[in-house]
C-alpha cells in the first residue's frame, strides 16, 4: 500500500520515522481536521488548524503551551492528577509546520482513553463536570491576561446577536425565508443580552476553557474515571457561567447537536443535577454566591447562542462551521432551540437543583 505524501511528511518531521505510516481521522470537531499519525507503533495526534477561525495559529499554540505549562507544574505538586495533552515540536523544534496548503500541529495522543458525544448516564455526566471543575481550580492562580483573545468576542452575546441582525439584512444566499420562524423566535430571546451585561464586575473574570463539550473531556478506557481534559484552543479569559452552560448544552440531552429527532431533545433532570454535583464540588471555597447564581444565566446563554451561531451561519452560506449537508447548521440551530425552549419550561426544576448545592 502507498503512504500518503502528507502523512509521511508529518511523520518525518514529527520525529516518528518513515515506516508504517498511516493517518486516520480522529475525533468530531467542527473547526480543525484531526488525524491520527501512527508510524512503526507511536502514534501522534496532529491537526490542520483552520486559519480561517484562528487566523494567528502562533497565538494559538502560544496559549495552549502556557495551559500546558501551568498544569505541568500543579500536576508536579500533586494538585492536578489529570493528563495533560502536549504540544509535539518538530525535529526543528518548531510547533508548526506548513504542508498540504495548511498550518498543522501534533499533539501528545493520550492513549487508553476514550470519550463520549452523548451523556449515557449520571456517573458519566459527574465524572466529566468534576474534571472540568478540576481544570477550572487548577487555573484559578493562572493570569488569565496572559492569554491571547485567539477568538475576539467568541462569547459575546451581544456582538453574535448584531451579526445575526447584519446576515439577515443581506441575507446572502437567499435562505431567509426557509428560516423564518428559527428567525423570529432567535430575535424575541435577546433579552438575555441585558441579563449578561447586569453580571459586569458582579462575577469575576477566571480563565475558561470555554468549549466544555462533552467530548473534550477523555475517560480511562479501564476504569472509566476521568483521564483527561483535551482541545485548549479557545482557553481564555471569561466567566465560569460559560463553562457550566456548555456543560449543561452537551451533557442533558440525550440526542447529538445534530439530532434532527427534536421531540427528544430536552434537559435530562438527572444529568443536570449530576453536571451542578460534579462541576461545583471542586470549585468550593473558591466559587462565590454570584457566581453560583449566575451558573442559571449560563444554563440558557450557552444553549441559545450556539444555536444563534448555527442559524447566523446557515444563513451565511456556512462559512464557519463544518456540515456535511446543505440544511446542516439549520438542523443544528432547530436543536439547540428546541432544548433551550426545554431548558426554559424547566426553568423551576433546575433553578432548585441550583440552589441545593
Amino acid at each position: 500500500m502507498k503512504s500518503n505524501p502528507v502523512a509521511v511528511y508529518l511523520s518525518e518531521r514529527f520525529g516518528l520515522g518513515n515506516e508504517l505510516v498511516s493517518m486516520k481521522p480522529i475525533g468530531n470537531g467542527h473547526i480543525n481536521s484531526t488525524m491520527l499519525l501512527t508510524a512503526e507503533n507511536k502514534s501522534l495526534v496532529v491537526q490542520k488548524l483552520n486559519t480561517e477561525v484562528f487566523p494567528e495559529p502562533e497565538m494559538l499554540v502560544k496559549n495552549a503551551r502556557l495551559i500546558e505549562g501551568h498544569l505541568s507544574q500543579k500536576h508536579q505538586l500533586g494538585d492536578y492528577d489529570l493528563d495533560i495533552i502536549r504540544h509535539v515540536p518538530t525535529q526543528a523544534s518548531d510547533f508548526l509546520v506548513d504542508c498540504d496548503n495548511g498550518v498543522w500541529r501534533a499533539l501528545e495522543f493520550i492513549g487508553g482513553s476514550y470519550s463520549e458525544d452523548v451523556v449515557a448516564n449520571t456517573s458519566q455526566a459527574e465524572i466529566a463536570a468534576n474534571a472540568f471543575g478540576q481544570f477550572a481550580v487548577a487555573l484559578e492562580d493562572f493570569d488569565a491576561e496572559q492569554l491571547h483573545h485567539v477568538i475576539p468576542d467568541f462569547h459575546n452575546l451581544a456582538m453574535r446577536a448584531e451579526k445575526l441582525k447584519s446576515v439577515i439584512a443581506r441575507d446572502p444566499v437567499n435562505r431567509l425565508t426557509s428560516c423564518q420562524a428559527e428567525v423570529d423566535f432567535c430575535l424575541s430571546q435577546l433579552g438575555l443580552v441585558d441579563e449578561l451585561k447586569k453580571l459586569r464586575g458582579v462575577v469575576p473574570v477566571r480563565p475558561c476553557h470555554n468549549d466544555t463539550k462533552i467530548n473534550n473531556m477523555l475517560f480511562c478506557n479501564k476504569s472509566h474515571t476521568a483521564k483527561a481534559v483535551i482541545d485548549l484552543d479557545t482557553c481564555m479569559p471569561g466567566y465560569w457561567l460559560y463553562d457550566f452552560g456548555d456543560m449543561v448544552r452537551t451533557f442533558c440531552s440525550p440526542e447529538e447537536e445534530d439530532s434532527t429527532n427534536l421531540d427528544n431533545v430536552r434537559v435530562r433532570e438527572e444529568i443536570f443535577a449530576a453536571v451542578v454535583k460534579g462541576y461545583v464540588e471542586p470549585l468550593k471555597g473558591l466559587i462565590t454566591e454570584q457566581e453560583k447564581q449566575s451558573f442559571w444565566l449560563g444554563t440558557k446563554v450557552m444553549t441559545f447562542m450556539i444555536g444563534l451561531r448555527f442559524l447566523t451561519d446557515y444563513i451565511d452560506g456556512d462559512n464557519y462551521f463544518a456540515i456535511k449537508h446543505e440544511n446542516h447548521n439549520l438542523e443544528r440551530a432547530q436543536n439547540q432551540f428546541a432544548l433551550y425552549r426545554d431548558i426554559l419550561a424547566k426553568k423551576q426544576t433546575l433553578k432548585a437543583i441550583l440552589s441545593d448545592v
